[in-house]
């Protein structure tokens, strides 16, 4: 029997500590799904999610990260079009200014109130998730 196991990634949501209230960094993708996205992507084989956070963030914004905190864990079957997917998501710091590179297309640096209208994957949650437990101190409960 073959066996089918969701694949893990993580999601780096970056603050930017050197910047008058804390933005955080989205990147758009230049591959499928189009649109913006937290900076993440699959965990490799023998590495820990901690060094796939680092490791992700360096290649798409070119920012060494300082991992704060693990926020959550998202799982639906339904996050992510492609496959399966379980992500980790982190809360990072970083300072200096970012530029897109690896399969980032793009970056743009977000305050709370400006998020974009085309989030990827389940990156809308997320996030909301995320303004909710920085502005009211709330995790998500699931």
């Amino acid at each position: 029997m073959a066996y089918r196991n969701p694949a893990p990634t993580v999601d780096t949501i970056i603050e930017l500590v050197d910047r008058p209230e804390r933005p955080i960094i989205l990147i758009e993708r230049l591959y499928t799904p189009f649109g913006w996205a937290i900076p993440g992507g699959f965990i490799d084989y023998g590495e820990s999610a901690e060094r796939a956070a680092i490791r992700e963030a360096k290649e798409e914004v070119c920012l060494d990260v300082e991992l704060v905190e693990q926020f959550h864990a998202y799982s639906d079957p339904d996050r992510d079009a492609r496959q399966h997917t379980i992500a980790i998501v982190f809360i990072a710091i970083a300072k200096g200014q970012p530029q897109a590179a690896d399969d980032a297309k793009n970056f743009a640096i977000f305050d709370q109130g400006q998020m974009p209208n085309n989030l990827c994957f389940d990156h809308a949650q997320i996030l909301k998730d995320y303004w909710q437990y920085r502005t009211q101190g709330i995790r998500p409960r699931y």
